[in-house]
């Protein structure tokens, strides 16, 4: 069995903070590379352009619908904003190794990040998450894309909210529905949650 580094990437850092500061940089130059405006762009998502000016130099972080949006106006991959590419067929992550990527501002407001499950590559069909959901953390407003997801309730109890139905799911809990449909979630209880989401194709 080979352990060789061509093969397997382990990780080997706590949390992202070099992946969340070069998040503004890489959406200011994929903005650039497609000669779009701030105005622009703002326009397309909804956004002001002291807002997105702020988002590109890292003064502050997008919310989970917002990034969404950005990523489709830019036609590029959340992944990729908040990492490095990984090489290798076999990726392995032990268990408080994994990045984890913050979507809420300062921090502090939405109570939402993303442990990193499988890591970015432009060469995956599959990309998955555990979303955890501090009390009363939200997504922060609802989300529409292209594709499928799946999703297992690890820990606590969310409301999922798909196309105007709310649904209440506990620990064991598993959901599907497909990406087009809009939808987002809160957890209105007192203890933190965590879901293991998988999703395809690669949006996230």
């Amino acid at each position: 069995m080979s352990n060789s580094n061509e093969e397997i990437s382990s990780g080997c850092h706590h949390g992202n903070l070099m992946e969340e500061t070069r998040m503004g940089e890489k959406l200011k130059s994929v903005r650039l590379e497609r000669n779009l405006t701030l105005k622009e762009v703002g326009a397309i998502v909804g956004c002001s352009e002291s807002q997105l000016s702020k988002i590109e130099n890292n003064h502050t972080l997008p919310s989970l619908p917002l990034l969404h949006a950005l990523v489709r106006a830019l036609h590029t991959n959340i992944s990729w904003l908040f990492e490095s590419e990984q090489r290798g067929k076999v990726i392995i992550d032990r268990k408080g190794q994994r990045s984890l990527i913050h979507l809420d501002e300062l921090h502090q407001s939405t109570g939402l990040s993303l442990e990193r499950v499988i890591p970015y590559s432009k060469y995956h069909h599959l990309q998955c998450n555990i979303h955890h959901l501090e009390p009363h953390g939200t997504s922060n407003g609802m989300i529409a894309h292209e594709g499928e997801e799946v999703g297992y309730i690890i820990d606590g109890t969310v409301e999922l909210t798909v196309d105007d139905h709310i649904y209440i799911l506990s620990q064991g809990d598993t959901f599907f529905f497909p990406s087009n449909i809009p939808h987002g979630y809160q957890n209105h209880g007192n203890d933190p949650v965590s879901i293991f989401w998988v999703n395809t194709p690669p949006t996230f």
